[in-house]
C-alpha cells in the first residue's frame, strides 16, 4: 500500500464503526476493482526473468508498459504487494540497453521500444527511493542522449520528429509521441533536455494537424486518426504553458468527442491510452464527457481473468497494461501525466 494512504486509513479506523466484510469490499468502486483484477492478471503473466511478452517474444516496450501500469496504481519498487514484479521488470529492461544507450527491441521498431522504456525509467526515478534513483539516472541519461541524437534535424516536413530506427530519414506521430513524453519526463527528473528540442518536436506535431477537422495525422498530409489526435493533444498539453489549452489542442479534443471510443477500433489500445491522458489534461467538459465512455468501453470488455483480449493482435498483456494506464489517469501517481490543480 502506498505510504500516503496509511495515516488516513488509521484515522478512519479510529472514528468509523467496523463494517461487515461484504460492505467493506463495496467501498471500492468498479474502476478500482477492475484495476486490482487487471494488475493481478499482469503479475501472473510476468516471466521469471522479469520480462513480459508480446506475440510470444520478450518485449522491452511491453515490459515497460506493464511496469508503468503498476506504478500508475501506486505500486513502486520496495513497497507494496507488487514491489518484486516492478523491480524485476525494471532490471530486465536495463539489461537490454546497448553501449550506445539504445534500449534494444524488435528489429525495425527500435525507437518504439526505446521511447517507451526511457519514459518508464524516468517515471521510476521520479517515484522511487533515492538509492535506486541514483543507480538508474546514468542509464536514463544515456537513453536520453540517444533520443536527442536521433531527432530529425533536416529542413523538411519531418524536422523535429522521430521514426522507427535511430537513422530513419523520416518521422511519424506515433514514434514521435513516445520520444516527446520520454524527454519531458526525463527533464522533470533533472536530465539535460534543451528547450529548443522540445519546441522542434512540437512544431512537427503541428505540421501533422488537419485544419479542416482539427484532428491530427500519422504523418504530415496523411489521414486523421483518433490515436494520433490524442497523442498530439497530450504532447501539446505537456510541453509548456504557452501550449496549454491552445486552440489546436481544444479543437482536437472536440474531434475526439465527435468520434467516441469503440471496442475494436483501429489501434484500440494505443488510442485508449493516449486519448484518456489527453482528455484528462484538457479537463472540464472534455473529461466529463469522455470519462464515462472510457469506463464503459473498458469495464464492459474486461475478461473474468482480469485481462483484456487484444483487438490489436499484440496480445492481452499489452492491451491490459494500456487499459490500466487509461483507467488510473485520475490517480495522478505517474509524474508525467499530473496536471495543474486549478483544473476540475
Amino acid at each position: 500500500m502506498h505510504r500516503r494512504f496509511i495515516v488516513p486509513l488509521i484515522l478512519g479506523a479510529l472514528f468509523t464503526p467496523p463494517l461487515p466484510a461484504q460492505e467493506s469490499i463495496k467501498k471500492k468502486d468498479d474502476v478500482e476493482q477492475s484495476v486490482d483484477r487487471a494488475l493481478a492478471f499482469l503479475a501472473s503473466m510476468q516471466e521469471k526473468d522479469g520480462s513480459w511478452h508480446a506475440m510470444a517474444q520478450p518485449s522491452p516496450a511491453i515490459t515497460s508498459l506493464c511496469v508503468m501500469a503498476f506504478l500508475s496504481a501506486g505500486h513502486v519498487p520496495g513497497e507494496g504487494p507488487y514491489q518484486a514484479n516492478v523491480e524485476k521488470g525494471v532490471r530486465w529492461v536495463l539489461k537490454q540497453q546497448q553501449p550506445n544507450g539504445l534500449i534494444q527491441g524488435g528489429f525495425g521498431l527500435e525507437m518504439y521500444h526505446h521511447g517507451i522504456c526511457t519514459l518508464m525509467l524516468a517515471e521510476v526515478i521520479g517515484m522511487t527511493d533515492p538509492a535506486l534513483a541514483t543507480e538508474l539516472k546514468p542509464k536514463l541519461e544515456k537513453a536520453v542522449a540517444l533520443i536527442l541524437q536521433s531527432q530529425k534535424n533536416s529542413t523538411g516536413v519531418h524536422r523535429g520528429g522521430w521514426r522507427y530506427r535511430p537513422d530513419s530519414p523520416d518521422a511519424d506521430i506515433s514514434v514521435t509521441g513516445w520520444q516527446l513524453l520520454a524527454l519531458r519526463a526525463a527533464r522533470n527528473v533533472g536530465c539535460d533536455v534543451p528547450a529548443e528540442r522540445i519546441d522542434a518536436a512540437v512544431e512537427f506535431l503541428l505540421r501533422c494537424r488537419d485544419p479542416r477537422t482539427g484532428g491530427f495525422c500519422y504523418t504530415p498530409g496523411g489521414r486523421v486518426t483518433s490515436a494520433c489526435t490524442g497523442t498530439c493533444i497530450l504532447g501539446l498539453e505537456l510541453c509548456g504553458k504557452d501550449r496549454h489549452h491552445s486552440r489546436e489542442a481544444l479543437q482536437a479534443g472536440s474531434y475526439l468527442l465527435k468520434n467516441p471510443l469503440k471496442w475494436g477500433d483501429e489501434h484500440f489500445s494505443y488510442t485508449v491510452y493516449y486519448n484518456s491522458q489527453a482528455m484528462f489534461q484538457l479537463g472540464h467538459n472534455y473529461w466529463s464527457f469522455f470519462r464515462p465512455q472510457l469506463h464503459k468501453v473498458l469495464l464492459d470488455n474486461q475478461q473474468r481473468n482480469g485481462g483484456w483480449l487484444s483487438p490489436d493482435g499484440v496480445g492481452p498483456t499489452y492491451t491490459t497494461a494500456m487499459a490500466v494506464l487509461a483507467l488510473t489517469v485520475e490517480y495522478r501517481f505517474l509524474p508525467i501525466y499530473q496536471r495543474h490543480e486549478d483544473q476540475p
